[in-house]
């Protein structure tokens, strides 16, 4: 936390299904997710006399090039206190993906966002060390955070540094899928991004997960193999197929108001 509170009285969220918020799901059949949390703690901290004015552009399965030509162009419109920008996930999930390609991208559109004024918020990639198949692709996802870093130091940017939450390795952390956090997982993101902006905020999301026994080694076997059989196979076919899980979303807070 930073020695004095910060209060914002607008915040717009950009980003993929991990800002969207799956697989958090509120009472009314959508997602909630760690922006719509960060942005509860920003309401109640807010001294602005109309309180929080909060929109969130992010969608699901979009790319990168996506995010920075269909989403930062209407943030730098809308001109908010503080901006959340997590983008290249799902770049990195494909096998021919240039870390260095992205950070290009990326120091544009940061850049772009900075100069209206703006608080930036920006997010390295989660460390998959112990997820079936992503983990392959980790040390590209290292490379990816070394940008990240570089590139919010740069830009005097604030870092949440998701690689490092220790906590979010535990598999109480994510959904079924593993691609996405579970409520949990999302409430800690949230808590850790308070921390980053000096928001007050109840919680720690270094609170220790409660005891439970280990499962198996065959037990953790079949469980991979469910999860490849339900969701990366299908993941991979829709790649294949050219489609995306965003192609019929569209952002669900498109404007600024009030939260």
């Amino acid at each position: 936390m930073t020695d004095s509170a910060s209060t914002y009285s607008s915040y717009v969220a950009l980003g993929d299904s991990f800002t969207e918020g799956l697989e958090d799901a509120d009472q009314g059949g959508g997602y909630r997710g760690w922006a719509d949390r960060l942005a509860e703690h920003l309401a109640a901290s807010t001294t602005s006399d109309t309180g929080l004015r909060y929109a969130n552009l992010a969608v699901r399965g979009k790319v990168l090039r996506q995010i920075v030509a269909e989403q930062v162009p209407r943030a730098v419109e809308l001109r908010p206190e503080l901006i959340s920008f997590s983008a290249g996930g799902n770049d990195l999930l494909r096998p021919r993906t240039d870390p260095d390609g992205l950070a290009v991208i990326i120091d544009d559109a940061v850049r772009r966002l900075r100069e209206t004024g703006a608080e930036v918020l920006v997010f390295t990639s989660f460390d998959t060390r112990d997820v079936p198949v992503l983990r392959r692709i980790r040390g590209k996802m290292a490379m990816y955070n070394l940008h990240v870093r570089s590139i919010a130091d740069r830009h005097g940017c604030r870092l949440v540094d998701l690689w490092s939450m220790r906590m979010l390795l535990d598999p109480r952390a994510w959904a079924p899928d593993r691609l996405h956090l579970s409520a949990e997982g999302h409430r800690r993101v949230a808590l850790a991004a308070c921390e980053v902006l000096g928001v007050p905020a109840t919680g720690d999301w270094r609170e220790p997960w409660p005891a439970r026994p280990s499962a198996g080694w065959l037990t953790s076997r079949r469980s991979d193999l469910e999860w490849a059989r339900t969701y990366f196979l299908p993941w991979i076919q829709r790649r294949l197929q050219g489609r995306s899980s965003g192609d019929e979303v569209t952002a669900k807070r498109p404007d600024l108001h009030r939260f």
